[in-house]
């Protein structure tokens, strides 16, 4: 008997499948609705599956929304939200830090660190509070950053305006880094712009783009008010971030940010030590007599920016319970070099270093005992000639003599010779 091939027998299949469709359909009864319904597209097995979407508010929030706040003061100073684009240029900002999740906690973990000593020396200053918001638009509250133009430091000060203020800057020596001094150098400088303003708006947009641009900018336009001024856009936007920073940090937890003070990063420890350079000595040697790293010691002495730190007198910061050891290992290094019992330098080279008869570049170091002549100081907020004196281990009455003082009084900035 001959074999159907596959392809005769599933035609039949399908052909007897059909006609069973067929004779069902021709079988059954039509309602008049089912009559009248016009034929359906078949649609794929995979859509007709698909289940309908949840109803409107069953998807997670990533991203909830919080309005800005409809009243901001800057230092106690209303500012006009009332107008419209006042408003817009304040909601840009505010939104813009709102939701940079990351940085925010950055802020937050710093703050920490760094706000309650600045937020002392601005009541010890009688400045307002609001002014600690600056620190974190210039920098976000880190010590070692400079910008492309030249700022430098936790405030971003200019070369010119610095040194005006205290912080010099002497071949690789940028007291710009010194977040203290700087800060105390900030202070003076936005009190100096409130004074000649009257406005703090204006002042704080002048620490950014400059006091005669500012000048010039409200004389050519007729206008005496920062929200109303034609400025820089950087300038335009800085005063407004400030807002922006200010209203989120002062409340965290009513943004959606789970943290709270005292979570963040905690005060720096370390100890503070006076010495004499009488030539370059190197971060490395200062770094192993200390018995801490080079990058560690860089960190807490940002104002060194090279490997060797130059001749003169300066502060070095160690981490706490270091500076003992360090001037110790210095002291016996100078009983080793020193060429008589009196004397009391000490060899910059590492404590366990062998002794030799001659470096052909020696470095050595002088513990704060006595200052060299023609050693300056400049006056810090809280100095006074007493403490100086006590300090550079001199009389007040030689002080005074010295620099030709009618009386005991100084002020932040004055730059003062030490007998």
């Amino acid at each position: 008997m001959k074999k159907s091939s596959p392809s005769i027998l599933f035609g039949g299949l399908v052909l007897g499948f059909a006609c069973v469709l067929g004779c069902s359909g021709c079988s059954s009864t039509q309602t008049p609705s089912q009559a009248s319904t016009p034929p359906t597209t078949m649609v794929r097995p995979a859509e007709a599956v698909q289940p309908a979407p949840p109803p409107t508010g069953a998807y997670p929030v990533m991203a909830p929304y919080f309005p800005p706040p409809d009243k901001m003061d800057l230092c106690g100073e209303p500012v006009p939200l009332e107008h419209q684009q006042v408003m817009e240029r304040f909601d840009r900002e505010f939104t813009l830090v709102l939701y940079n999740h990351a940085q925010v906690y950055l802020w937050l973990k710093r703050m920490d660190r760094y706000f309650p000593w600045i937020e002392e020396r601005l009541r010890h200053h009688n400045l307002p509070d609001d002014l600690k918001y600056v620190a974190i638009v210039e920098s976000d509250l880190q010590p070692n950053v400079a910008s492309p133009k030249g700022a430098a430091g936790p405030w971003q000060f200019m070369p010119r305006t610095g040194s005006s203020y205290g912080l010099h800057q002497d071949g690789s020596v940028d007291k710009r880094y010194d977040f203290e001094k700087s800060t105390e150098s900030a202070f003076l400088l936005l009190a100096d712009l409130y004074r000649r303003y009257g406005n703090w708006a204006l002042a704080i947009a002048a620490y950014n783009c400059g006091d005669k641009r500012i000048l010039d900018e409200s004389r050519a336009q007729g206008v005496k008010d920062y929200y109303h001024l034609k400025l820089p856009l950087e300038t335009e936007r800085y005063v407004f971030r400030i807002l922006a920073v200010k209203a989120v940090l002062s409340n965290p937890v009513q943004y959606g940010y789970n943290f709270q003070r005292g979570q963040g990063y905690g005060e720096l420890k370390i100890d503070r030590v006076r010495v004499n350079f009488t030539s370059s000595v190197s971060i490395q040697t200062i770094a192993s007599a200390a018995g801490t790293t080079y990058r560690e010691f860089r960190r807490l002495n940002p104002v060194f920016r090279a490997d060797e730190i130059p001749p003169g007198s300066y502060e070095i910061k160690l981490p706490a319970g270091t500076g003992r050891v360090f001037e110790q290992n210095f002291q016996q290094q100078a009983a080793v070099q020193a060429p008589a019992p009196a004397s009391t330098e000490a060899s910059a080279r590492p404590a366990d270093e062998p002794k030799i008869k001659a470096s052909p570049k020696p470095q050595p170091l002088k513990a704060r005992s006595r200052v060299p002549a023609e050693t300056y100081h400049t006056v810090r907020s809280g100095d006074t000639l007493s403490s100086m004196a006590k300090y550079y281990q001199v009389s007040v009455q030689d002080i005074r003599k010295t620099n030709n003082l009618k009386d005991d009084k100084v002020v932040p900035g004055q730059k003062l010779r030490i007998p």
